[in-house]
């Protein structure tokens, strides 16, 4: 426990602020999961067939958004609750929309070779060419279904 406030105090001012936005948001997203319809959780994005995002993201926001995809990696890795995939994907999503930066987050499935018959799911998130949040194992996964944001 002492080790993670260290590791916190050791960050930069910008960096803590960005920690603990995403720290609270992955708990407001993780509430939402279990609360509120997947269709109202993402009412604001366009659902779409093919992926990647017509509006390209600058060198700059590319660099902010790489940033808020490692905070919300180590945010996660820190929540007393629950913090997988759909909820860093959606923080992801709030976090950089916040900020008006385009990007997309993907839903996909795979068959679990360990239960017969079964399936899993999975989520990831991307910026520009960037996967920010999920990126771990994805392209064994078949995309369902595709949401974009456009910068605001």
């Amino acid at each position: 426990m002492f080790d993670k406030i260290k590791k916190f105090t050791k960050l930069k001012a910008e960096e803590k602020r960005l920690f603990l936005e995403a720290y609270i948001t992955l708990g407001v997203m993780r509430t939402a999961i279990l609360t509120v319809s997947f269709k109202r959780l993402t009412r604001t994005l366009e659902h779409s067939k093919n992926g990647i995002s017509t509006d390209k993201p600058s060198a700059q926001q590319m660099c902010q958004a790489k940033q808020i995809g490692d905070i919300i990696l180590k945010a996660a890795g820190n929540t007393p609750w629950e913090s997988a995939c759909l909820a860093q994907s959606l923080t992801a999503q709030r976090m950089l929309q916040k900020r008006s930066i385009s990007g997309t987050f993907y839903l996909g499935v795979m068959k679990d070779d360990t239960s017969e018959g079964k399936m899993k799911a999975h989520a990831w998130s991307q910026c520009g060419d960037e996967i920010l949040t999920g990126g771990e194992g994805h392209e064994k996964f078949t995309v369902l279904s595709v949401f974009r944001w456009e910068k605001q």
